[in-house]
């Protein structure tokens, strides 16, 4: 009958959970740290989630006890001793890993809500309460999105957005500049010739 000391038992078994699930977690996106921030539990570690940092820790832990009691002969302590140490070489290379990876990732998207209250132009008109279409600066490209209104606004006018509508937005014409407005006791300008030239003045 096979027998196989309870410490070796223990060393292959963090090296097989633990690694296996630090490979689903790389190849499925953390999806046990996602659970983790479900249940309001997740913590992280300059920016990586703890659940792949504790599974590089038991992996690792799992090969340095092994490493310890088949080529070392180390047992009991010592063997932990050395899985330990293992185990935070792990937790390193993860978090260094993570690190880069996260890096590496795109920027997200702007959302359609972040758009709200910037300017944009009509590119097709847009009849009262029907869709037309505006384009709109973003990420330093121009995008080209659906919009309607409460009134006519024509091809080429300039618009605020003022709310999103599903995947498009509801704008309106920018205000028109305030009318001059006159200086009380300030008499208008006259329109006739000038002052003497065929008019008469009383006496």
């Amino acid at each position: 009958m096979l027998s196989i000391p309870i410490e070796d038992l223990i060393f292959v078994l963090c090296t097989l959970v633990g690694g296996g699930l630090l490979l689903v977690t790389v190849l499925v996106d953390d999806i046990l740290g996602g659970v983790l921030d479900a249940l309001h539990i997740g913590l992280d570690i300059g920016g990586v989630s703890l659940m792949p940092l504790l599974l590089g820790f038991v992996s690792m832990f799992g090969v340095g006890g092994l490493l310890a009691t088949q080529v070392l002969g180390l047992h009991a302590g010592p063997a932990a001793l050395v899985g330990t140490l293992g185990g935070v070489i792990g937790f390193g290379i993860v978090f260094v890993m993570f690190t880069a990876l996260r890096r590496s990732e795109g920027a997200n998207p702007f959302s359609t809500s972040s758009l709200v209250g910037r300017t944009a132009s009509v590119s097709v008109s847009i009849p009262a309460g029907r869709f037309g279409s505006i384009l709109v600066k973003a990420e330093g490209q121009t995008h080209e999105f659906s919009a309607t209104a409460a009134v006519d606004i024509a091809t080429g006018t300039a618009v605020t957005v003022t709310a999103t509508a599903g995947t498009g937005f509801v704008v309106a014409p920018l205000a028109p500049p305030p009318a001059a407005q006159s200086i009380p006791g300030e008499r208008p300008a006259s329109t006739s010739g000038p002052a003497g030239s065929g008019g008469t003045t009383g006496v």
